[in-house]
C-alpha cells in the first residue's frame, strides 16, 4: 500500500506539468524505431473500471510487431494494451490476458490510414475489435476483472513499467491520430460516428482537449493524405 500511496503522489505531481491542446487536424509522427519516443496522456479516472473504448486513427508500413495504446497500473503493466503482433493481427490485452482477432484477407492490403475501435466489459467478459468500421468476432476476457484507475498511458510503446520498459522492437513507427477512450462500451452507431470524425461525449481521453507529454522524437504535425487530382 505504501508503494502505491508513492506512486500515487509522484505520477499526480509529474500529470501537473501537462497542457490541454485541441489537436483536430494534427497527427503525432513517430519517425524511427526506438526505446524512448512516447506519448504519454494524462486523463481523469475517477473509479476503477469495468468497462472502457479505446479508438484510433493509425498509418504505418511496419510488418513486426507494434504497440499502439498501453494502460499500466502500479499492479499490471498490461491492464490494457492494443498491439498488432503480425499485419493481419490485433492483439487486446485486458488485466495481463489477451485475445487475438484475425483480420480476413480482404481487409489486409497496402498500407493506408486504419481506425480501430477496441472495448470490453467486465459483466460479460466480451471483448470487441472494430476495423475500419467493420466489427469483427467479438471474443471473451476477464470476466468480472476491475481495471485500476491509478494509471499511465502511453501511446507508442509498450510499458514494462510504468512509464519505461520500453522496446524497440515494439514501438510504433508511423503517424496516429484522433485517440479518444471513454469508460463505457461504445455502442454500433457512436463506433461509426467516431470512425466518421464526429464528436461524441463522456470522454476520458479527447484528442480536442488532450492533456499529454511528448518524450523522445514524437513530432506534432497536421494532418495530410494526398493532392486533389
Amino acid at each position: 500500500m505504501e508503494v502505491l500511496h508513492v506512486f500515487v503522489l509522484i505520477f499526480a505531481g509529474f500529470m501537473g506539468s501537462f497542457a490541454q491542446e485541441d489537436l483536430q487536424n494534427q497527427v503525432f509522427v513517430f519517425p524511427v524505431e526506438s526505446d524512448s519516443a512516447a506519448v504519454v496522456l494524462k486523463a481523469t479516472i475517477p473509479h476503477p473500471l469495468t468497462s472502457f473504448t479505446v479508438c484510433l486513427w493509425h498509418y504505418t508500413f511496419l510488418n513486426r510487431e507494434i504497440t499502439f495504446f498501453s494502460y499500466a497500473t502500479p499492479t499490471t503493466d498490461n491492464d490494457i494494451i492494443l498491439f498488432k503482433p503480425k499485419p493481419n493481427q490485433y492483439t487486446v490485452y485486458v488485466g495481463n490476458a489477451l485475445t487475438t482477432f484475425i483480420l480476413p484477407e480482404q481487409q489486409h492490403g497496402k498500407p493506408a490510414w486504419e481506425h480501430l475501435c477496441a472495448s470490453w466489459e467486465s459483466s460479460t467478459g466480451l471483448v470487441s475489435l472494430w476495423v475500419n468500421g467493420k466489427l469483427l468476432p467479438r471474443a471473451g476476457l476477464q470476466k468480472g476483472y476491475s481495471i485500476s484507475n491509478e494509471a499511465s498511458i502511453v501511446l507508442g510503446q509498450d510499458q514494462d513499467s510504468i512509464l519505461g520498459g520500453y522496446e524497440a522492437k515494439e514501438s510504433f513507427v508511423g503517424e496516429m491520430r484522433e485517440v479518444s477512450m471513454w469508460d463505457r462500451v461504445l455502442t454500433p452507431a457512436e463506433v461509426c460516428l467516431a470512425f466518421s470524425g464526429c464528436n461524441l461525449s463522456d470522454y476520458l481521453i479527447n484528442w480536442r482537449a488532450l492533456s499529454y507529454e511528448i518524450q523522445g522524437y514524437v513530432v506534432v504535425q497536421p494532418y495530410f493524405t494526398s493532392c486533389p487530382r
